[in-house]
């Protein structure tokens, strides 16, 4: 006879979930190390697409900018929420397993309180907190395991709003919003807020961006990507995001144009006489990690992109290329050595961060030769395309938003720019579909005017000089983009939304794409045409990107809908979760 189950093991089984052998979880934020966000949800396809309803939803109580990817792994879905709470949700029906609230140990934050979402490896959930601390807690409580400092969050110095006319916000405030990425035991994240500087608010409307603000001087701080021991917390390696003087200096060599051949319009004699007065201008030098980062366990390297150089906007007192700030980087996982590096824009004073993730997929010469690919959205209203090894470009998309002076000076009348500061694709995740060659971009067209401008004198500083980045008085719109792959980036479809897209993409194997916008509605298109195929009025901006699973065989679309204080779009406090009717 074969012996019986003990009463313990018996118990176990009978209270542990049931494991569907169809079911999908979403592990990571990119659902998998490439960040394709291309997720195989059966039953989900363009013809029933529209049968989708709302199966449930969770409020958190915290109506404010909400960017999360939830994470869905085990039946359990894990959600960073605004100021950098984090709850565990019984993933079939919302209700509330845990919750964490975190204590901040500063108000200096530089970009509001949004996070873009934690990680989960072996039982435990990490969080990279607004106030630059990284945060590992117990899977099954949340209860926190280790609490460590990312970076002091008052270390970068604030540049001086006196003078100028408006409410002025921001500052080098340093934190963390990218998402950790767990790679063989460590812990990957980036800070952010070394390079940020002020902004002006909307008259009226708190948060609400009126300008980008920037002023010359020695603001801001030096950002990283760093590894942790995923077990204690303890520091493994760190990459510096600023090129420092023993390496070759962050200056480069003052080039004229961008990689792909663009004049940068810059005054080089100018810059070259200014060089010495300025030698200590790296230490300051801007370069926040945005967004997590891609990885290969073939060539162990993670990708990732660089924000702007510091201080924001204003060059005068960074000479040089500024390295290895508004670039797309990438360094080898174990280590943090430094592999290579493509600077999308030297020398950057238009506020181009190379802030949304990239994605690997892989690129097939008209030769049939493969080359592994690593794509990246950008500001400029391009998809870039490198080879994944070297760095090397290997091509551009079509441009898929409107284009004019990308690299105009500012001027005391208002130089027209487009896109500007806001993006083409802001920090919005991209998805990519390798079977149908596809790329999509959720994106913006947001002209802007690029001023000079004088502070007022006050009793304490003279008047001066600064540099301001300003919404033009004209329409704006969204555009969700898909570029043939196949085609070396060529516009296969594009669709014109009400407003603006700042959240991401999600793609379905089935031939759909989801993406959320500002007004409220969730909507779904057809990969192929474009054609809007379904749309779901949330009640506040979906300004996250949607996430798919599959449980108990059922497939389910799940997105955070809490809106965008810094885009004018409502506030709510939800996560919704639909799926096909039963």
């Amino acid at each position: 006879m074969r012996p019986l189950l003990s009463a313990t093991l018996f118990v176990t089984l009978l209270c542990a979930p049931l494991v569907h052998a169809a079911d999908r979880d979403w592990p990571t934020f990119g659902l998998d190390h490439a960040n394709t966000r291309l997720a195989d949800l059966p039953g989900i396809t363009p013809k029933s697409v529209k049968k989708l309803v709302p199966k449930w939803i969770y409020q958190s109580g915290i109506a404010a900018t909400f960017q999360a990817t939830p994470i869905v792994t085990g039946g359990t879905m894990y959600v960073s929420l605004p100021g950098s709470h984090v709850v565990a949700l019984d993933a079939r029906t919302g209700a509330e397993r845990w919750r964490y609230t975190h204590s901040k140990r500063s108000d200096k934050l530089c970009c509001g309180p949004a996070n873009r979402g934690v990680a989960v490896d072996d039982g435990r959930v990490f969080v990279a907190t607004v106030d630059a601390r990284l945060v590992a807690l117990d899977a099954a409580s949340g209860k926190p395991l280790w609490d460590i400092e990312l970076a002091r969050p008052d270390n970068a110095i604030t540049e001086s709003g006196a003078g100028i006319k408006g409410e002025v916000g921001g500052g080098s405030g340093v934190g963390a919003a990218a998402a950790p990425l767990v790679i063989d035991g460590k812990v990957i994240v980036g800070i952010n807020g070394v390079g940020y500087g002020l902004h002006i608010d909307a008259q009226g409307r708190a948060g609400q961006l009126a300008a980008v603000v920037g002023i010359a001087g020695k603001y801001g701080g030096i950002g990283f990507l760093a590894a942790f021991d995923a077990k204690t917390g303890q520091r493994v390696w760190q990459f510096d995001t600023v090129r420092k003087p023993a390496d070759g200096g962050w200056e480069g060599d003052f080039v004229e144009r961008t990689g792909d051949g663009l004049p940068l319009n810059r005054n080089i004699a100018e810059e070259r006489a200014n060089a010495d007065r300025h030698r200590d201008a790296w230490e300051y030098g801007g370069g926040s990690v945005w967004n997590a980062p891609a990885y290969d366990a073939k060539t162990g390297l993670l990708y990732f992109g660089t924000g702007n150089p510091s201080p924001q906007i204003n060059d005068s007192t960074r000479p040089g290329d500024n390295l290895y700030t508004a670039s797309l980087v990438a360094v080898d996982a174990k280590t943090g050595r430094y592999a290579w590096h493509w600077q999308q824009i030297p020398h950057d004073k238009w506020g181009y961060d190379v802030a949304s993730p990239p994605v690997l997929f892989d690129h097939r010469e008209p030769g049939g030769r493969v080359v592994p690919a690593v794509g990246q959205a950008s500001k400029l209203g391009w998809f870039y395309v490198h080879d994944r090894a070297t760095g090397a470009l290997l091509y551009r998309s079509d441009a898929f938003v409107p284009q004019d002076n990308l690299f105009a000076a500012a001027s005391r009348e208002g130089t027209r720019i487009t896109p500007g500061v806001a993006g083409g694709v802001n920090w919005s995740p991209a998805a990519v579909d390798g079977g149908r060659g596809l790329a999509f971009v959720a994106a913006m067209h947001m002209p802007m005017r690029y001023w000079i401008k004088e502070s007022a004198a006050t009793t304490d500083r003279p008047a001066g000089r600064y540099d301001s980045m300003e919404p033009a008085d004209e329409a704006r719109w969204g555009v969700l983009a898909a570029l043939d792959l196949k085609q070396r980036g060529r516009l296969r479809w594009s669709v014109k939304t009400d407003q603006p897209l700042i959240g991401g993409v999600l793609a379905l194997k089935s031939g759909v794409v989801f993406t959320g916008e500002g007004n409220g509605h969730l909507s779904a298109f057809d990969s192929l045409s474009g054609k809007r195929l379904w749309r779901f009025q949330t009640g506040a901006g979906v300004n996250a990107p949607p996430i798919g699973y599959v449980l108990d065989g059922k497939p389910y679309i799940a997105v955070a809908a809490g809106g965008s204080a810094i885009w004018g779009y409502r506030q709510g406090d939800a996560v919704i979760v639909f799926g096909l009717p039963d």
